[in-house]
């Protein structure tokens, strides 16, 4: 374990945060003790990252977009330097064969036996609702056996929304759901329907657990424009 990690969370974060945002928490016995384990988790706020590990006792290491490593100047040295000591593993996020290879990194953190934190939608959601999941979460379970946790975070959308640089002190919350076992289906590894069907049961963990409306188009193409996301359904429509 990083020495820089286990003290900062240790000592500022893990406090900090149970002070100041009281989060609430239901299912952390499902988190496995020891061994790998691959926690999956909806995305809504910046802060996920440092909300959710803070209140495990094991280290998290989580699939980081690459940008955070490749700033120039001396902000993007700090900024590069900050995330290496964090134990954030750089990731493409620019889909084909790029994308394959950071995960790569997440392999070898689960054979190690550690928790690998990642974010199936790929990108913090444009509108608080639950997007389609990227396979790349199925790759790593069926590539390493590794059960998948499902996560929702409750509430970190307002804490920190998207474009806020500091967060507002309010309560929020997370449920760690039951581990989803993939290892039945580690000999269709390379099956591009197989990899859907895993990550979309992943998806479909998440919401039960969020209770998000769940859009079925990638957060990203959202965000660029590339897609369309459905109108808001009224409640109870």
């Amino acid at each position: 374990m990083s020495t820089f990690y286990w003290s900062a969370k240790t000592f500022v974060v893990a406090p900090a945060t149970r002070v100041l945002f009281r989060p609430w928490v239901k299912g952390l016995g499902n988190v496995p003790a020891s061994g790998p384990a691959i926690l999956a988790c909806n995305h809504l706020s910046v802060s996920d990252s440092v909300f959710m590990p803070a209140m495990l006792d094991r280290q998290v290491h989580f699939l980081a977009k690459k940008e955070y490593f490749t700033g120039p100047g001396v902000k993007g040295w700090v900024t590069r330097k900050f995330f290496e000591a964090a134990n954030q593993l750089p990731m493409d996020r620019s889909g084909g064969a790029a994308s394959l290879r950071s995960l790569e990194a997440g392999v070898d953190c689960l054979r190690r036996g550690d928790l690998l934190g990642i974010y199936p939608e790929g990108t913090r959601s444009p509108d608080g609702r639950l997007h389609r999941g990227k396979i790349g979460v199925a790759k790593l379970a069926l590539a390493t056996g590794a059960p998948v946790v499902p996560i929702a975070m409750i509430g970190t959308d307002r804490v920190q929304p998207i474009g806020r640089s500091l967060p507002s002190i309010r309560r929020l919350g997370m449920i760690f759901g039951e581990p989803l076992d993939f290892s039945d289906r580690v000999a269709d590894a390379d099956d591009p329907r197989v990899l859907r069907e895993v990550t979309d049961e992943v998806m479909e963990a998440i919401r039960r657990l969020s209770g998000q409306e769940y859009v079925d188009a990638y957060a990203g193409d959202v965000k660029a424009g590339r897609a369309v996301a459905p109108p808001r359904r009224r409640p109870g429509a």
